[in-house]
């Protein structure tokens, strides 16, 4: 049994349940999912700033829209059941739980307590973080101990 430790920042989609479910062929995979809603994460400027570069300005000036604080949460919590139920219904093991602060910290202890093979982290691109090394995967590369894996989410849940 395979042992992944899937970080996320919305509902998996289907295209994505699809590709991480198969990425070790047929060998059977657990996933501990870790999911940070995306206003429990960088400021709005950020986020802002990634819509823009990818060209979507209707997201950019909706980044106040974000839920944030207890609005967040509730949506996270769908969210994560919906990837964990995705995800077991494509045969793989799953549980998961909400990070509210310190991802990398939970990251780093969920590795050590369940003897993580590898982290994915799937989310939508974020440019400002990625240029500077300062998104989820660049850092916990430096601290988890197994291979960290980025992908990009396939479209938006």
């Amino acid at each position: 049994m395979f042992t992944s430790v899937l970080m996320i920042e919305k509902a998996l989609t289907s295209a994505d349940v699809e590709f991480v479910t198969t990425l070790h062929g047929d060998e059977p995979v657990t996933f501990h999912v870790l999911l940070q809603p995306r206003g429990e994460q960088a400021d709005r400027l950020l986020r802002a700033i990634d819509d823009l570069a990818l060209g979507d300005l209707d997201e950019a000036v909706r980044e106040g829209e974000t839920p944030e604080g207890e609005a967040a949460r509730s949506e996270g919590q769908r969210a994560l059941e919906v990837s964990l139920q995705a995800l077991r219904a494509s045969g793989s093991e799953a549980e998961g739980r909400l990070i509210e602060a310190h991802p990398l910290d939970v990251l780093k202890d969920l590795v050590e307590e369940t003897g993580a093979d590898e982290v994915i982290v799937l989310t939508d691109p974020h440019y400002v973080e990625e240029f500077f090394h300062r998104d989820w995967a660049s850092r916990a590369r430096h601290r988890v101990g197994v291979p960290v894996l980025k992908l990009f989410s396939h479209s938006k849940a």
